[in-house]
């Protein structure tokens, strides 16, 4: 594996989440009513203005609606002003060959990132053609040797689908559908200090013994918390920050936009 650039062990390290950004392979096409290039392109503006000296940016998932190269390099164009390093995962509406064409020559998809105190791991949990979650055993093999091979850092694992109820009746069965193999592997290494996905298109903040479980809007439609059956919120897009500190601890919050205005588009189907 080759080296990636480190901070001093006595400083914290910013971070910042895009996630569900369902780009298309033409700039301007929708999904259920709302501009996502736009939406986007607005948020990145945000983070621009609010969060200098960002250290990585971590982009989890459904980065494309269609799955189109053309939708892949819109995102490393778009992201590019953002001046810093980028890792990617998929999520379900991903797929994967255009996806590593548009990486190809670059750290994108590299799944373990040091830096300060920290480990980031990405995982892979995407099933090709289904919408649910599924870590396959590379992926949790992957998981087992980032955490043994650095016992001493800090680690925050990543991965597109949620491995745990979020309150959204009609989400609880398109989630990860082993979280239990995830969960019994981070038992067994207290240096797991949060797990942050994307899929949800809403914020999500618990914790689950000293493990900080953290999901985060979208960056174009968000779902309405609470839900028994598919709903659009009129929240706004948004982003995560993640401030992680060397004794373990984190500071994380949601930053939103104003001024996005759109009419849902029910119409559409198979998130």
């Amino acid at each position: 594996m080759p080296s990636l650039p480190t901070h001093s062990a006595d400083s914290s390290v910013l971070l910042v989440q895009l996630s569900d950004s369902h780009l298309f392979a033409d700039a301007g096409d929708k999904l259920l009513g709302m501009d996502t290039c736009d939406s986007l392109r607005r948020v990145i503006e945000q983070m621009l203005q609010e969060q200098p000296g960002i250290d990585l940016i971590l982009a989890t998932g459904d980065l494309s609606q269609d799955g189109s190269l053309a939708s892949y390099e819109r995102f490393r164009h778009l992201t590019d002003p953002l001046g810093a390093p980028v890792r990617w995962l998929a999520g379900n509406h991903d797929e994967l060959p255009p996806m590593q064409g548009a990486c190809a020559g670059t750290p994108l998809l590299e799944p373990i990132y040091d830096l300060g105190a920290w480990r980031v791991i990405m995982l892979d949990s995407s099933i090709p053609g289904a919408v649910p979650g599924f870590l396959a055993d590379s992926q949790l093999e992957l998981l087992e040797r980032a955490l043994s091979e650095a016992p001493q850092r800090h680690h925050l694992i990543c991965l597109h689908h949620h491995p745990v109820s979020i309150g959204c009746t009609w989400m609880d069965p398109i989630g990860l559908r082993n979280a239990d193999a995830l969960f019994a592997i981070l038992d067994r290494h207290p240096q797991a200090r949060a797990v942050l996905w994307g899929h949800v298109h809403q914020e999500f903040d618990q914790m689950r013994g000293n493990l900080r479980l953290l999901a985060s809007p979208s960056t174009c439609v968000q779902f309405a918390p609470g839900s028994e059956e598919f709903q659009v919120s009129s929240e706004a897009p948004g982003y995560r920050w993640l401030r992680l500190h060397t004794d373990g601890t984190l500071d994380t919050g949601v930053s939103r936009v104003t001024g996005i205005t759109f009419e849902i588009d029910y119409s559409v189907k198979g998130y």
